[in-house]
């Protein structure tokens, strides 16, 4: 089933033409993380254990956790694939709106899904699913209130794929028995095409969803490369603060052709706009494609624009 995403930009140039096309739709870093130059082996052979030792270092200090709690994955999209299916299956309460990824995998895994706005309604579900922060309005939840609501819930599925500029919300460092948290490399680190994510949970858990996706289920660059981005923390300092500076310069942008902001993270922002599908095709005839969503005809999200130029042309056809 086709499932409503950002990212088709082939559909909007497409629908309206032309090559040079900035895509907003989603939330990947548009300042990626410098790939430098591979060794050879990385292409050649299988992935080493050695290589996936060092990942999994790597990512245990960025996020604050045991090493033996971290499974490295192709993209968080395909561990939320995977986690509905070696779990008991019962009911579900989904945080609304949210990533639809998540409602979608679970009842085609045969889970009765529940969709409700706030974590308050959750408690006694089989499992419980919460995007943090959210994706798309950018509501944020404590650690403490996710530690405390996974006693009240059979399993806590906590997608922190917008976290790492966040650590202060990320609910890995305490980790309680009966919580999963994802975590997506391609975002933060613009490198989407990559396909690496990892899932944080305790051994046994981690172990169920190892033996789905079977062996060298990542590849050897994305190993290498992960390791080597994870550990440039001078490159996410940088990054961190030049996101939190295009948060408020993209909001003064909007409000001053009229939207509203509603919320978002360090990698997006969300806008009423009275009408998202004239806002959409405004930004289209200069090929900007954003993001709106079915079950809304006002929001309208954009990615953080990563250049002079983009920044450039984005102000111009809001503004006109």
């Amino acid at each position: 089933m086709r499932r409503d995403h950002g990212g088709n930009i082939d559909e909007a140039a497409r629908r309206y033409g032309g090559t040079d096309w900035i895509d907003l739709s989603t939330g990947i870093n548009r300042r990626p993380w410098a790939v430098p130059p591979l060794p050879g082996a990385a292409w050649q052979a299988l992935p080493t254990a050695t290589a996936l030792t060092h990942l999994i270092n790597v990512a245990a200090a960025w996020f604050r956790c045991d090493p033996t709690c971290i499974l490295p994955v192709a993209g968080a999209s395909a561990a939320i694939q995977v986690i509905p299916r070696i779990l008991p299956r019962g009911s579900a309460h989904v945080l609304s709106p949210s990533y639809n990824e998540h409602a979608a995998s679970l009842r085609q895994a045969g889970w009765q899904v529940t969709e409700t706005p706030s974590p308050d309604h959750m408690s006694g579900a089989d499992l419980a699913v919460i995007v943090n922060p959210n994706n798309p309005d950018g509501r944020e939840f404590t650690a403490d209130s996710l530690v405390a609501l996974a006693g009240r819930v059979g399993h806590l599925l906590v997608d922190e794929s917008f976290a790492d500029p966040r650590p202060d919300l990320s609910v890995a460092p305490a980790l309680p028995e009966n919580c999963l948290v994802l975590r997506s490399f391609g975002k933060f680190w613009g490198l989407a095409g990559l396909r690496l994510g990892f899932v944080i949970a305790r051994p046994t858990l981690l172990a169920a969803i190892a033996e789905r996706t079977g062996p060298w289920s990542v590849s050897g660059p994305a190993l290498a490369i992960g390791a080597a981005a994870m550990a440039d923390h001078d490159w996410a300092d940088e990054t961190v603060t030049y996101h939190s500076e295009a948060c408020l310069r993209l909001d003064k942008i909007a409000c001053r052709a009229g939207w509203t902001p509603v919320g978002g993270t360090h990698l997006f922002r969300l806008y009423d706009t009275g009408d998202a599908l004239a806002a959409q095709e405004q930004l289209a005839r200069s090929q900007i494609w954003s993001r709106r969503f079915p079950y809304s005809g006002n929001w309208l999200r954009l990615g953080i624009p990563g250049s002079r130029a983009e920044w450039a042309r984005l102000s111009q056809a809001i503004a006109s």
